[in-house]
């Protein structure tokens, strides 16, 4: 056999992870070589199968990461023949084992599994354990405690409550669930529902039965960040660690695949509680203290509002009613608050579950005209003036309406492309800025953010 046609082989011994090397035709002592692979807990799906088809051991190849195999590099050269023969190397670009799909079993959400105990030891449930009652206040609850702890993203590891650290389990954790889920299997604990009908708590589940590796997660419902409900808040499991991120509908990919559910086991009594007949007139459930306030944007501010100018307070809203809370509906709430007598912390603004009973109910009293109203704000001693801070970027008050229509009133709303509205915005400042040029200002006086001698010449 000539020399150029002798077949170098690498026969990987699988022995405490040496590599022999031998040349047919021709036996000559062989170097051997080590491999140089550090022990890993990747999660990587081709990690977690080839974790679960090799024997475990902490030198075994079960606890390396596959790609380390192939990038073996044998930096010497073979004579063979008097001639030297190139140094063999596993090629770099070899493509990782594929993944069993279909039955969940190597998905990367991890698969289904028992809560895990003290010690790490799996805890079985006891028998005829039934799904648990959650409120919505405790499943974001314990979501954050997830985020705020920084739990690190796992596929095979578990958390000290039990639950596996990836988003699966961060479902099943917050949902407090019997045992570890995936994707897979999280529908079978919840009810389809419309995106319009979303509510902190539900969750948005992409499952690939085809290919559970490409795509399939799950996140957690937090709320809409603004009226368009282009975006919302998502609290997930994802690398490196769960966290709390805005996040645009449905998701950043695959966003046409996602499909919204509702935990069936949802305290009774909670705001679109799964199975629960919709509220008759007159009847609907107190949501909870945490959809009213600033920041809060739903479809129960938007209910308050209409009740509250139902019962006269519609004076107090400019524009109308809307799902984002604002200085409007702060004030006709404490409007109606004042009227059945209340004060102090009774009178705070704000609905709780008394205040919401009479709207909902119809009783208690109407606001009168001449029922005591929240004073008007005369900041600087400039009557109707509320203050520099409600005309800075991210303001969204009566406020800003106000002026924005004064301004058009005046002849200086050429930059409103759909007229003056709560919410500050470009428009509203370089219409401010065109005034305070026309008073012959300059400079830091002619800033566009309305100060307290610019509302009294506008207002005047």
């Amino acid at each position: 056999m000539r020399a150029g046609k002798r077949v170098v082989k690498l026969i990987n011994m699988h022995r405490r992870g040496h590599f022999q090397l031998e040349c047919e035709g021709n036996r000559m002592p062989t170097p051997v070589f080590e491999e140089f692979d550090p022990t890993s807990d990747c999660d990587c799906p081709g990690c977690v199968h080839w974790r679960r088809v090799l024997p475990h051991s902490a030198t075994g190849h079960g606890s390396r990461h596959p790609a380390a195999r192939h990038a073996l590099v044998i930096a010497t050269a073979t004579l063979v023949a008097g001639q030297a023969v190139p140094a063999v190397a596993a090629s770099p670009a070899a493509q990782r084992p594929d993944v069993p799909t279909g039955d969940g079993r190597a998905s990367p959400q991890g698969d289904q599994a028992p809560l895990h105990g003290p010690g790490g030891r799996p805890a079985k449930p006891a028998p005829g354990t039934k799904v648990p009652t959650a409120t919505r206040a405790e499943i974001i609850r314990r979501a954050k405690k997830w985020v705020e702890a920084k739990v690190p993203y796992n596929m095979s590891r578990y958390w000290s409550d039990g639950y596996r650290q990836d988003c699966s389990g961060f479902v099943s954790m917050a949902w407090k669930l019997p045992g570890n889920e995936w994707t897979g299997s999280l529908d079978q604990y919840g009810v389809r529902v419309s995106k319009d009908d979303l509510l902190p708590g539900d969750i948005l589940l992409f499952h690939n039965p085809a290919d559970p590796e490409q795509g399939s997660h799950v996140v957690i419902f937090g709320g809409w960040t603004d009226h368009t409900h282009t975006s919302y808040i998502a609290y997930e499991s994802t690398r490196p660690f769960a966290r709390r991120q805005v996040t645009p509908y449905a998701y950043w990919s695959h966003a046409g695949r996602y499909i919204a559910y509702r935990y069936k086991g949802l305290a009774a009594g909670t705001a679109g509680a799964a199975g629960a007949k919709p509220s008759a007139p007159g009847t609907q459930p107190y949501p909870g203290a945490a959809y009213f306030g600033p920041g809060a944007n739903n479809k129960y501010v938007a209910e308050l509002g209409r009740m509250l100018a139902a019962r006269g307070a519609g004076r107090f809203y400019a524009s109308g009613p809307g799902p984002r809370w604002t200085d409007a509906d702060h004030r006709a709430t404490q409007a109606f608050q004042r009227a059945q007598g209340w004060t102090g912390d009774d009178a705070d603004g704000l609905p709780g579950p008394r205040t919401w009973t009479l709207l909902v109910t119809g009783e208690g009293k109407d606001i009168t005209t001449g029922a005591t109203a929240p004073a008007a704000p005369a900041s600087h001693g400039v009557p109707g003036y509320p203050g520099r801070a409600m005309f800075r970027p991210g303001a969204d008050n009566e406020y800003v309406t106000r002026l924005g229509r004064q301004l058009v009133k005046k002849g200086f709303g050429r930059h409103y492309p759909t007229g003056p509205g709560p919410r500050w915005g470009e428009a509203d400042r370089r219409g401010v800025e065109a005034f305070q040029r026309s008073q012959g200002w300059r400079g830091g006086a002619a800033d566009g953010y309305p100060g307290p001698e610019t509302w009294r010449r506008l207002f005047a």
